[in-house]
């Protein structure tokens, strides 16, 4: 498996079973928020999201968010769904997902980060050695670095 290639594909989070997680002996989850569990730069959450968050809570499965933007971007979406966060996590690089996992207090082997992104999600679990799913952005990047990056992504994801 190359180093851009996630763990698994899904269409969107709420695709994502406890059953599947149960499967790969997964009890915890680190996730994205921009375009992964909301549109980038909103606070607003889908029913489908909040309903989804609210099963893995119930089957206890553990949720940390692991974001690349700033703490007053994350902080209120976190109250909002009531998870606790890591802002600036500098994804790729595995420092905040590190202090992610530590956080979850579970072994990495039981962590999987959740993402939108090849080139902060899916290398930040490379690097750290967390298994990764890519997800489809919620919706199109509108700013032109983002954009960009999406370019590259889709070309990586037709390999």
């Amino acid at each position: 498996m190359g180093i851009f290639n996630p763990y698994d594909r899904f269409l969107k989070i709420s695709e994502i079973s406890e059953e599947y997680l149960e499967r790969e002996g997964i009890c915890a989850l680190i996730l994205d928020v921009d375009n992964t569990l909301t549109e980038h730069n909103s606070h607003n959450i889908s029913e489908e999201v909040a309903l989804w968050i609210e099963e893995m809570r119930q089957k206890n499965i553990k949720l940390i968010i692991v974001s690349n933007n700033s703490e007053e971007r994350v902080e209120p979406f976190s109250e909002k769904v009531n998870i606790p966060f890591i802002a600036r996590g500098k994804k790729p690089l595995a420092k905040g997902i590190n202090k992610a996992v530590k956080a979850l207090g579970v072994p990495k082997e039981k962590v999987m980060l959740i993402g939108d992104q090849i080139f902060t999600d899916v290398l930040g679990g490379k690097f750290s050695k967390v298994k990764t799913i890519l997800l489809e952005p919620i919706s199109p990047e509108e700013e032109g670095f983002l954009k960009f990056k999406r370019v590259l992504e889709n070309k990586l994801k037709l390999r």
